[in-house]
């Protein structure tokens, strides 16, 4: 009988218990925590598959910022995964969604004081770290909570900062005392960072002239092995440039540069200073995104012809001045960097003048362009005459996004004269484009 019963088990047998290593591997990547943690009881095999170091490399963690009984777990799951797994992680996000109120903001400081704490703890191949959109100058945080966190989270930097590659903490909305501290703890003893790329855009309150501070200046001298930076335009100074220039010209390869219309941005930059870091950063390439500032007046003083600019995006939303005209900047200062310029975004009310004729002088005199946008008045006929020139060679454009306004509620006519011309350049679209064109009303 037993013999019998040894030669049935075989065919008997699951086929989840001879699954091999590598997908079993995969079914617990797809698992959520709760999932894994009853996948693991089912065997040995299973149990150590849950502590496979790999399943927890990444993490993004996301809490809600209203009351609610179906985020009430979140910061408790939130501790209980770093707790025991939080050596394996080597690229941690973390979100915390528009809080609400106070109670909300003082649970999401006492929450990170002990996930930050324990992973400092256990933790020593940390290498990505995200903590984006906070907005910490938001009444809902109150002057102790603020403080708590921010001591918390440098303390957690003094001791990560020497494995850190990235760190990003866009959007947090401090001084410029607070956002220094934070910053310097990346170097604490060792009066360097090895951080290879810094967001840190939004980090700095809205309305601050941070460029004048020599305290920044100092801060940003520490940073020696950058790759990659993005931050502010109220943050460029001549003295930034330079410091960039003497410790991070032999790895930097990309600066972004968002100018916002609250933001100060009337500082005089030297057009040599951008000179040397280009000379001496060979690969350097700067992208700048503008957001409503949009008069030729302003953007000449910004976009000097020594920046080797890579990328261009200006952003006016629904904002329509009827004293403004895109004309000069399409005509006479974008062809500035048409050796250099590889991809264009524009979302701008122009309904007030015709700038067709323009966008496409400027896509044909940009050679290595390969990336389009616009959202604005155009007529349809626009996106034939693109289609057109890429057809014959003038352009290599791989990226068509084109959303063409109307002051109309229907938009049937437009949307019959797109379908024509998708049915005209379908093979040149279909082999060579990501192409996306609508007709849109605004109204």
């Amino acid at each position: 009988m037993d013999e019998e019963s040894q030669q049935i088990q075989p065919e008997d047998q699951s086929c989840w218990a001879t699954l091999p290593d590598v997908c079993l591997h995969r079914v617990f990547w797809w698992l959520g925590d709760r999932d894994r943690s009853r996948a693991a009881l089912v065997c040995r095999k299973w149990n150590q598959m849950m502590y496979s170091a790999d399943l927890w490399r990444y993490r993004t963690i996301t809490f809600s910022g209203r009351p609610s009984r179906v985020h009430a777990s979140e910061f408790e799951s939130a501790l209980w995964y770093v707790k025991k797994f939080g050596r394996y992680l080597e690229h941690l996000e973390i979100k915390f969604l528009n809080p609400y109120n106070a109670v909300l903001t003082k649970k999401f400081q006492v929450t990170m004081r002990g996930l930050l704490s324990s992973l400092g703890k256990s933790n020593n191949r940390l290498k990505s770290l995200s903590i984006q959109h906070l907005e910490l100058d938001r009444l809902v945080w109150r002057h102790s909570i603020r403080s708590s966190f921010i001591k918390s989270l440098s303390f957690f930097l003094k001791k990560m900062g020497k494995h850190l590659d990235y760190l990003n903490l866009k959007g947090a909305r401090l001084t410029v005392e607070q956002g220094c501290h934070v910053l310097n703890s990346l170097s604490y003893l060792r009066n360097e960072s090895m951080a290879t790329e810094l967001n840190i855009e939004d980090f700095f309150s809205h309305h601050l002239a941070v460029y004048s501070s020599p305290q920044f200046n100092k801060t940003m001298a520490t940073f020696q092995n950058l790759a990659s930076l993005t931050l502010n335009y109220n943050c460029i100074s001549d003295e930034l440039l330079e410091n960039l220039c003497e410790n991070n010209a032999s790895t930097l390869w990309t600066i972004n540069i968002k100018c916002h219309i609250h933001d100060p941005h009337g500082q005089v930059i030297w057009g040599m200073s951008w000179a040397k870091l280009a000379r001496q950063a060979v690969n350097l390439k700067v992208n700048f995104f503008f957001e409503r500032v949009m008069k030729y007046e302003r953007l000449v003083r910004i976009l000097l012809q020594e920046i080797p600019v890579r990328s261009i995006s200006l952003r006016s939303c629904y904002f329509s001045d009827p004293d403004w005209s895109m004309r000069p900047t399409l005509l006479d200062l974008l062809p500035t960097f048409r050796h250099t310029l590889q991809k264009l975004t524009f979302e701008f009310n122009n309904n007030h003048e015709s700038l067709d004729k323009e966008l496409h002088l400027l896509i044909l005199s940009c050679r290595k362009l390969f990336y389009f946008k616009i959202w604005a008045f155009l007529d349809v006929k626009f996106v034939d005459r693109i289609l057109k020139s890429q057809e014959e060679g003038q352009c290599a454009l791989r990226t068509l996004k084109v959303r063409i306004y109307t002051n109309r509620y229907e938009t049937n006519e437009e949307d019959r004269t797109l379908r024509e011309i998708y049915r005209k350049y379908r093979k040149l679209i279909d082999s060579e484009l990501n192409y996306f064109v609508i007709a849109y009303p605004m109204m």
